[in-house]
């Protein structure tokens, strides 16, 4: 029987919430920046890039050359070195000499870069400017990959892990607040209603200086002579009143569904389910020849295909919550990929009124 782990989260009897300007809202050129590098990571027991990545190797050659040695990348042997892409996300505003985490991901062939070092790397950003450099032990988070002739056994994924702080900023991110005369509250969810209420909480503060543009944008006009820094921080501080609209989560790879807000259903729903079963079997069967006529005793397999069909369930549903629907599916055992098609289906029917978003 697979589990299925229900989260469900519960609103005020009106479906309305109070929550911060700054938790529906990203303020324009303020955001992450995403800043990327090519870099190696060494000191693998083994579990390195193979021989025949060649870019590896003549990485390898080229970093010995900067500490005066020369060699042909063709002569480099090894597979305790692997190539990998670092990636970090900056928030606005950082400066130089701070630190962050960076993640290290395998682009070759390497097995594992468990336990490895990553040698100093540049991350660049959009603009192929350099903002910082990455260096650092690797931590895959407790994962191992190990393999025979009996087989594999593979635990995370031992071909990405990231460098705790292994990352320090060199160039300071070009954005001078002092120099912006108005800010824009870009909404993460765009909707015409709660900008317009954005514009009006603001206003009703600070007077008549925030305009909603559309359902995405606000503008909001900075006045002179004030600390920007703290009265966007007042800004961003307000309350507004928010709808949660009821939603379907349903994260497939490990069977979590989690419904947020009051989720109700149309009753009476009634639900068929199925399974078919195919099982093919191969049997081994020893061919044995007749007395002396020469022949060899020979091993050929037989093939059975055998297709098994569930007797039909019906389960009748005269609550209105969800929660009650899923629970009952949950106890008749049903896989994932049957609770998303179910789910699906009664959305379809019109009998669920959420929105469903599948991961």
């Amino acid at each position: 029987m697979i589990l299925f782990l229900i989260l469900v989260i519960t609103f005020n009897a009106f479906g309305k919430n109070n929550v911060k300007i700054r938790d529906e809202v990203e303020i324009s050129g303020m955001r992450t920046n995403y800043l990327t590098g090519y870099g190696i990571v060494v000191g693998l027991n083994g579990t390195g890039d193979g021989t025949t990545s060649k870019f590896t190797l003549i990485t390898i050659a080229n970093m010995l050359r900067k500490f005066g040695i020369y060699i042909d990348p063709n002569q480099v042997k090894t597979k305790n070195a692997a190539a990998v892409i670092v990636t970090a996300n900056m928030p606005p505003f950082a400066k130089p000499g701070m630190s962050f985490d960076v993640s290290v991901s395998s682009i070759s062939d390497a097995k594992s870069i468990a336990n490895g070092v990553l040698i100093r790397t540049p991350l660049y950003g959009p603009d192929g400017k350099i903002y910082a450099f990455a260096q650092g032990p690797v931590s895959t988070g407790g994962g191992f990959s190990e393999s025979n002739k009996g087989g594999k056994i593979e635990k995370n994924f031992p071909t990405s892990g990231i460098v705790v702080n292994g990352g320090i900023m060199e160039e300071e991110l070009p954005i001078n607040l002092e120099d912006i005369p108005f800010i824009t509250l870009s909404l993460k969810n765009p909707d015409f209603e709660k900008s317009s209420q954005i514009a009006k909480v603001i206003n009703d503060k600070f007077g008549k200086i925030a305009t909603a543009v559309d359902a995405t944008s606000v503008v909001v006009n900075l006045p002179k002579n004030v600390n920007k820094t703290e009265f966007i921080a007042k800004i961003l501080d307000l309350e507004i009143q928010s709808d949660s609209e009821p939603t379907v989560v349903i994260y497939e790879k490990t069977g979590t569904v989690i419904m947020s807000g009051d989720i109700k259903i149309d009753p009476p729903v009634y639900v068929a389910h199925s399974n078919i079963y195919v099982v093919v079997e191969k049997t081994p069967v020893i061919s044995q020849p007749p007395p002396l006529s020469g022949g060899t005793t020979t091993t050929a397999e037989v093939t059975t295909t055998t297709v098994k069909e569930e007797k039909g369930r019906i389960i009748s549903i005269e609550s209105p919550k969800l929660s009650d629907l899923v629970k009952a599916l949950n106890d008749l055992g049903v896989s994932p990929r049957d609770m998303i098609a179910i789910l699906q289906a009664i959305k379809n029917a019109g009998k669920i009124h959420a929105k469903i978003i599948v991961m």
